[in-house]
């Protein structure tokens, strides 16, 4: 005979429950993100600034979670590195996703100038100085 514990007159104790995890892991591999594609379809310098053209009545909502978390981002204007630093997403990664954004016109990426290649001589020093402070 079965009781709730298990057969009638059997001692051992039930089996443990198998715990169970609190909620689903929502990881998901970068390379699912974009497709499997490692390139942008354009390419633009880490220290680009990237602003949204999206309204903040416009619904976004249709759009994919980290389409939505870049347009959020980037209501306040904020480079590429700054961006993938604050969704904790590969720089490569960020880039993709940015250049499909600005492709599709919902962002604007703003290049910085370079003259002919040549190194802008005021970041070189700022960063020079920033790497002494360390």
């Amino acid at each position: 005979m079965v009781t709730g514990q298990g057969w009638a007159g059997d001692s051992t104790p039930p089996h443990p429950a198998v715990p169970r995890p609190q909620k689903p892991s929502s990881l998901v591999r970068p390379y699912a993100v974009t497709g499997g594609r490692t390139a942008p379809r354009m390419k633009f310098a880490m220290e680009a600034l990237v602003s949204s053209v999206t309204s903040e009545y416009q619904d976004i909502s249709l759009l994919s979670p980290e389409y939505q978390a870049i347009i959020q981002l980037t209501r306040n204007v904020r480079s590429v590195a700054e961006i993938s630093a604050l969704l904790r997403q590969p720089l490569g990664v960020v880039r993709v996703l940015i250049a499909d954004m600005a492709s599709e016109g919902l962002i604007r990426v703003h290049q910085p100038a370079l003259d002919a290649g040549k190194p802008d001589l005021n970041l070189l020093e700022r960063v020079l100085s920033g790497l002494r402070r360390l």
